[in-house]
């Protein structure tokens, strides 16, 4: 049996602790590094820590970003009357891919799911409450993955959001049931934005 090398052990530990990558993918990561020059390792390394010292939260929306506020929130070009409730900055980028959606966002950081312990103040529910409070939004789009997580979360904010007098959606269900929105192409999420309803 081949001894451990401490360094390339303890390369392949963090690397498994990051989502989606297994002890096989950890160890091919590990000694594709190990082949390449030390530069590659350097880049990757600077660019890991410039993303942490970088990117930050949007003070209105929640969203990673590089700018206060960020780009979506201080463009003029943007339909301010429209805020799509979404629960990552990944389902933002996956949003915005489809080039179909023009109105604002707000970033909840997850998904009510009591199972794992997750309730309302673990989202950003109480900073969506208050930033309708000064903004004039006319319409709020709920667009929460299609799972219990997801659908649960949508119940909930309905609740909460209807007796505010403002419009409440939800994206159509061209999704597939258990899927997250990152994961779906842009046709599918434009035509769900297009054909959103009236949450009942």
């Amino acid at each position: 049996m081949q001894p451990t090398v401490e360094p390339v052990a303890r390369l392949i530990e963090q690397f498994a602790r990051l989502p989606g990558i297994g002890p096989k993918t950890a160890q091919r990561l590990t000694f594709y590094l190990l082949r390449t020059p030390e530069q590659v390792s350097e880049d990757l390394a600077e660019a890991i820590k410039h993303m942490k010292r970088e990117v930050k939260f949007c003070p209105v929306c929640l969203n990673i970003t590089d700018t206060v506020p960020c780009a979506v929130c201080s463009s003029e070009t943007r339909d301010r009357s429209v805020i799509c409730v979404v629960e990552e900055p990944l389902d933002v980028l996956a949003l915005e891919r489809t080039r179909g959606y023009k109105g604002l966002y707000h970033v909840l950081h997850g998904a009510l799911s009591p199972v794992e312990g997750i309730g309302p103040d673990d989202l950003k529910i109480g900073e969506l409450l208050a930033r309708l409070q000064r903004e004039q939004a006319a319409e709020v789009i709920l667009a929460t993955n299609p799972n219990v997580e997801g659908e649960t979360t949508a119940i909930y904010l309905t609740r909460l959001l209807r007796p505010l007098g403002i419009r409440v959606t939800q994206i159509a269900r061209g999704l597939p049931v258990g899927g997250d929105l990152e994961y779906a192409d842009e046709v599918t999420l434009s035509r769900a934005l297009e054909g959103r309803r009236e949450v009942p």
